[in-house]
């Protein structure tokens, strides 16, 4: 085999042995289409190594940024998007309000509902704009990329790797609905898996698990509204039937920012890789004031988790 066709494969292994350890790779050249927020931060933490190894790495996202910026490590290339940061910044602010907001369950799910409808919808739309922008697509098949590195919270970069013919590399926290296990076959059933939101202890009682079967439809809906537009983008610009599972199934390797011990025991597949470290790298101690807050607002959660408040 020509080494010209070995590259794409060396490059992802050695992006897996960047992350894991030490190693030492054939340099390529790599393309990182990444989601804003705390996505993106985690991701920072990987970019820096492989640009050490010799890789040559172009980052590509919307004009309308929050905390992706320029950087030493990396060329950043910008795409024109119909809407603008601060767009984006007041759904991260009225998220970290969501999220600690004191609501009713019902309450809760529906404001869920019209935020991830509201938000959903503009970060479609910059994936579509990145995908009808021709010159910019004509762009990057004249680069010959070897891999493209992505968040598949929001699939654009699989839709890349797929218009491309590239491999593709999924660095993850976790996917909404259980995204990524159905898209790996990887087992997850309602009965011994809490869904997200449910407080659902691993051993559930028969109405927590009745509970749980609701949840797991309420996400479906929400899922289905979130990436089926996603997957008639995909089908529109591979021009053949695309679903998202297909896209999802595309991933050459999983990265899962998530420990392990920290999951429900389920097999996982051959090209997933745990890297629950990775975002320990940077260690920085905590103030006394940040400590004795912590401490408060844990003392507090707890109590009101064992109130039900929640």
């Amino acid at each position: 085999m020509a080494m010209a066709s070995l590259r794409p494969l060396l490059l992802v292994l050695g992006l897996l042995l960047c992350v894991l350890g030490p190693s030492v790779s054939h340099a390529g050249k790599l393309l990182v289409v990444p989601a804003d927020g705390s996505h993106w931060l985690s991701m920072l933490g990987v970019i820096p190594q492989l640009q050490q190894n010799g890789h040559e790495i172009v980052v590509m996202a919307p004009e309308a940024l929050l905390y992706i910026k320029e950087g030493s490590s990396y060329t950043l290339k910008t795409y024109p998007v119909p809407f603008q940061s601060e767009d984006v910044e007041a759904s991260f602010v009225e998220l970290g309000h969501d999220t600690f907001g004191n609501y009713p369950f019902l309450q809760r799910m529906i404001k869920i509902y019209k935020k991830v409808k509201r938000d959903s919808a503009m970060i479609f739309s910059g994936c579509s704009h990145l995908m009808h922008n021709k010159e910019l697509m004509a762009s990057l098949v004249e680069s010959s990329f070897d891999v493209v590195l992505t968040d598949p919270f929001f699939p654009c970069g699989a839709i890349v790797a797929q218009y491309l013919a590239l491999p593709a590399v999924f660095f993850l926290n976790a996917l909404p609905c259980g995204l990524h296990f159905e898209a790996t076959q990887c087992p997850n059933p309602l009965s011994y898996v809490p869904r997200s939101m449910s407080l659902n202890p691993d051993r559930m009682s028969f109405p927590q698990r009745v509970k749980n079967v609701l949840i797991a439809l309420t996400e479906k809906v929400m899922c289905n509204m979130v990436y089926s537009p996603y997957s008639l983008l995909a089908s529109e610009v591979l021009q053949r039937d695309v679903t998202i599972q297909d896209l999802l199934a595309s991933a050459s390797i999983w990265l899962l920012r998530t420990d392990f011990v920290n999951e429900y025991p389920r097999p996982t597949m051959p090209n997933m890789a745990f890297i629950g470290g990775i975002n320990c790298l940077a260690k920085n101690l905590l103030s006394q004031v940040c400590i004795r807050v912590d401490f408060l607002h844990a003392c507090t959660l707890g109590s009101s988790l064992d109130e039900g408040a929640f």
